[in-house]
C-alpha cells in the first residue's frame, strides 16, 4: 500500500515538480539537480512510481502536488498499478506478478497504446487522456529521463550498501578483531567503492550533457554498481544481510526490479554501439 501522505509531503517539498518553472509553480531547477535528489531517493529506498509522476508533473493535474501517483507501462511491466491515479499505457489483459522486490508491486502488461487516467476516486472505468502515448523510441527525452533518473536511484542505492557494509566491516568482529581487518573483506569494499565512484561520474556527467550515449554508459555503469554493490554488501555481513532487520536485501532486490526499466542493459548496450559504430563512418 503506498503511503499517500509521505506522497502529499513529496509533492509539498516539490520533489515531483523540480523542473518545472516557477512561473508553472515548480521549483525551476535543472536535470543535474533533479539527478541529486533521485539519488537521494535511492538511498533511502523511497518506494512509489518515483520516475513517472515526476516527468507528468507538468501535464497531469495533482502530480506536482503529489495528490496523483502516475505510473507507466515500461518494457510490458508497470510498477504500483493498484496505487495508481494516471497510469501510461494500455492495462488491458494486465497480470500480477510476486515481485522480487517486496516494496515494489508489479504487474505484466502488453505493449501500451495511450495514457489511461484513473479518477482520484478511483470510481468508473478509467478514461483516455487527450495526451499522446504508446511505445515511445529509446531516443525521446522521456525514454532518456527515465533512463538517466533510475541510474540515479542506482547509484544512491549502490553508495548506500557501500557505508553500510564498511561499517559492518568496521564493527563486526571475528577471531578477535573486526572483519574489516581481513584482506578479502576490504577487496570487497575497494570494488565497492571503485565502482560506486566510476558510475557516480558517469551519472553526473550524463545530467549535464544529456547525451544518449553518455545516458547508455551511466546507465549500465550505475546498474552495476547498485547489483554488484549490493551482493558484496550482503557478502560482508553474511547471513545477517537476509534478514528483515537489515536492509540490505531490500537494496539488492530493488536494484534487479530497476534494471528492466526502459530497456534495461540491453538497451544501453544498443544505444552505445549505435553511438559507436556512427563515429566510425
Amino acid at each position: 500500500m503506498l503511503d499517500r501522505e509521505l506522497w502529499r509531503a513529496l509533492g509539498a517539498a516539490g520533489f515531483f515538480a523540480l523542473r518545472l518553472p516557477e512561473a508553472a509553480g515548480g521549483v525551476g531547477l535543472g536535470l543535474p539537480e533533479t539527478v541529486l535528489a533521485f539519488e537521494e531517493a535511492g538511498r533511502v529506498l523511497l518506494p512509489g512510481p518515483l520516475i513517472a509522476t515526476h516527468l507528468a508533473a507538468g501535464t497531469v493535474p495533482g502530480a506536482a502536488t503529489g495528490e496523483a501517483v502516475v505510473t507507466a507501462a515500461d518494457g510490458g511491466l508497470v510498477e504500483w498499478l493498484d496505487e495508481a491515479d494516471v497510469v501510461l499505457g494500455d492495462t488491458g489483459g494486465a497480470e500480477p506478478l510476486a515481485p522480487v522486490d517486496p516494496l515494489t508491486p508489479l504487474h505484466r502488461l502488453p505493449a501500451g497504446e495511450g495514457p489511461v487516467h484513473r479518477p482520484p476516486t478511483r470510481g468508473g472505468p478509467p478514461h483516455r487522456l487527450s495526451a499522446p502515448g504508446g511505445p515511445r523510441d529509446a531516443r525521446t527525452p522521456d525514454r532518456l529521463l527515465v533512463s538517466l533518473l533510475t541510474a540515479a536511484e542506482q547509484l544512491g542505492s549502490a553508495a548506500r550498501t557501500c557505508e553500510t557494509a564498511v561499517q559492518h566491516a568496521r564493527t563486526r568482529e571475528q577471531f578477535g578483531r573486526p572483519i574489516g581487518a581481513f584482506q578479502a573483506v576490504q577487496h570487497l569494499c575497494a570494488d565497492m567503492l571503485a565502482r560506486l565512484e566510476t558510475a557516480r561520474a558517469a551519472v553526473y556527467a550524463a545530467s549535464v550533457t544529456a547525451d544518449p550515449a553518455d545516458v547508455a554508459a551511466a546507465r549500465l555503469l550505475a546498474d552495476e554498481a547498485a547489483v554488484r554493490g549490493a551482493r558484496d554488501c550482503l557478502q560482508v555481513h553474511g547471513g545477517m544481510g537476509f534478514t528483515w532487520e537489515s536492509d540490505v536485501h531490500l537494496h539488492l532486490k530493488r536494484a534487479w526490479t530497476r534494471t528492466q526499466r526502459a530497456g534495461g542493459g540491453t538497451q544501453s548496450e544498443e544505444e552505445l554501439a549505435e553511438d559507436l559504430l556512427a563515429g566510425t563512418v
